[in-house]
């Protein structure tokens, strides 16, 4: 999973964008289509992207240590 202390690329996609289903890797639950949410990529390996709900983004690199 990917941490919010790594090196990473943090994109905002808005609801107008967002047209697929993910799993938020976080809390392992859906983000929808339509709705907004954070696209997290690693510098050194963007093709370990993942999408997160923005709340589960933010309460986990509001706790990292």
């Amino acid at each position: 999973m990917i941490d919010p202390t790594d090196d990473v690329e943090v994109r905002h996609v808005q609801p107008y964008e967002a047209l697929k289903t993910y799993v938020c890797p976080h809390c392992h639950g859906e983000i929808r289509k339509g709705e907004g949410h954070k696209v997290v990529v690693p510098r050194d390996a963007p093709e370990d992207r993942r999408h997160w709900h923005t709340g589960c983004w933010t309460r986990a690199a509001r706790t990292r240590p």
